[in-house]
């Protein structure tokens, strides 16, 4: 099988090293590194909570494979040091001033539907950029309007059994989306990349969610520091490719490119 499994925690953001996806040498690193991702909510228009999800699936998806985290870009060695850590994320919001400076700053911008989220290179976790560091984490609660539609061929299955806040729910459909993004060959995320990098969220049925967390896809599962009991399965990765024996082993780590 082709399996990985993340283990997190925190409150929206993850902590733990991806287990089944670690670098080699991740137990010896130094200088623990935190992914920061940002969405923008505004008090008159926030986003729908599905679309703010796929928006940070989307905004993890696009910074790894964007030329600039790669070997012998300008936010390499970041990328490389967090990875050979811990795969932790942190979710704070911003609006309007807040939202402007953040754009100031290096990063990308995603949008899916009503959400923009914006992701910056890995930073200490104890040396966060002042703009960034004075956003809040808490206050990301988010609803639907209406049920989401049809999912595409990649999807991120959460588990209907948790509640989680939107900010949780953000940073651990990002880990689902960073350990599918390992688990692909290049032949798979170049499908992936024609399709936009899309990853759809959606919650799935409980009658077959245990099937889905056995099924030897990539699987994250929180330590259980906040809001969820330790152990706990969250979202599954699923993708045609994912489902195939044969791409690339559990523990394989990040794909570098030849």
């Amino acid at each position: 099988m082709n399996e990985l499994s993340g283990r997190t925690d925190g409150h929206g953001d993850g902590n733990g090293a991806p287990q089944g996806a670690r670098p080699e040498g991740w137990e010896s690193a130094t200088g623990q590194r935190v992914l920061p991702l940002v969405v923008r909510i505004e008090r008159t228009a926030p986003p729908e909570r599905t679309d703010a999800l796929q928006a940070a699936a989307l905004a993890v998806l696009t910074l790894l494979d964007d030329p600039r985290a790669a070997d012998g870009g300008e936010w390499a060695e970041p990328t490389r040091a967090w990875e050979r850590g811990r795969i932790r994320k942190v979710v704070r919001r911003a609006r309007g001033a807040e939202w402007r400076r953040v754009l100031d700053l290096p990063g990308i911008t995603v949008t899916s539907g009503t959400a923009e989220v914006r992701v910056h290179p890995p930073v200490p976790l104890d040396g966060w950029p002042k703009d960034l560091s004075r956003l809040q984490v808490s206050g990301t609660d988010l609803t639907d309007s209406a049920e989401p539609g049809p999912p595409g061929d990649v999807v991120l299955w959460i588990n209907p059994g948790l509640e989680m806040s939107a900010g949780k729910a953000m940073a651990q459909t990002g880990h689902a989306a960073q350990l599918a993004w390992w688990g692909s060959d290049e032949h798979a995320r170049q499908a992936w990349r024609d399709r936009g990098l899309a990853a759809a969220v959606r919650t799935a049925d409980p009658a077959g969610w245990a099937a889905l967390v056995d099924a030897g896809l990539p699987v994250v599962r929180d330590a259980g520091f906040t809001e969820i009991e330790p152990g706990s399965c969250t979202v599954v990765a699923d993708a045609p490719w994912l489902r195939q024996d044969g791409l690339r082993p559990a523990g394989s780590g990040p794909l570098r490119s030849a």
